[in-house]
């Protein structure tokens, strides 16, 4: 398989592999904030950084996509594997930055195994970008997908798991359990976004296959 305008147009995965790993980024930067709770302020405001830089390389994407003819992939394949990602990097920040705002005292006990799987899906959704680069062994690609698919299957059950104990604890403080709330949240979404890339990107590959 070979994608139209490969040695031409490298500029385009280039960008959207920046994007890709903006999101891994600031998922390692939120599980060393989980980690190192005491200093929460500093990493949300790392976050917030790699944010706006994400932001600026969607802009860069976008402006290319729009004046570019003849682009490698489909324009509408571009500008939704762009949005995707970028969302991912904003659910991250929105989290953290959620996380500083509401002066939260306490982490809750399930939320690093729930950051640790959201560093996992954006690993793996850096690797299937990568392969948009080149000529995908579809299998190789097939395991990618599967392995997210996997992944986020995981989290929906650790993320149900802690909502269900946040939601029904006994004596829970109403507020607490709202702000939280908004946390997990926002990280179930950035894993699901995860997910729709990678179905964005095996439509592309039964499309140039």
């Amino acid at each position: 398989m070979r994608f139209p305008g490969m040695s031409k147009k490298q500029g385009f995965y280039a960008l959207l592999e920046k994007q890709a790993q903006a999101a891994v980024d600031a998922a390692k930067e939120f599980q060393a904030l989980v980690n190192d709770f005491a200093n929460l302020d500093r990493y949300a405001a790392r976050i917030k950084e790699i944010e706006s830089d994400a932001d600026h390389i969607t802009h860069e994407l976008a402006n290319r996509i729009d004046a570019t003819f003849v682009t490698p992939l489909d324009k509408e394949d571009l500008h939704a594997l762009s949005s995707e990602l970028d969302d991912v990097t904003d659910c991250i920040e929105a989290c953290s930055g959620r996380m500083a705002l509401y002066e939260l005292k306490q982490l809750r006990p399930d939320l690093a195994g729930l950051v640790v799987l959201l560093v996992q899906i954006t690993e793996a959704t850096l690797e299937a970008v990568k392969t948009l680069r080149t000529k995908p062994n579809r299998d190789k690609v097939q395991d990618l997908f599967i392995r997210i698919h996997q992944i986020e299957n995981e989290h929906d059950a650790a993320f149900r798991k802690a909502l269900a104990c946040l939601l029904n604890a006994p004596d829970a403080d109403p507020i607490n359990v709202i702000k939280w709330k908004a946390v997990y949240d926002r990280i179930e979404v950035a894993v699901d976004k995860c997910e729709d890339v990678a179905h964005i990107i095996e439509s592309v590959v039964v499309k140039y296959a």
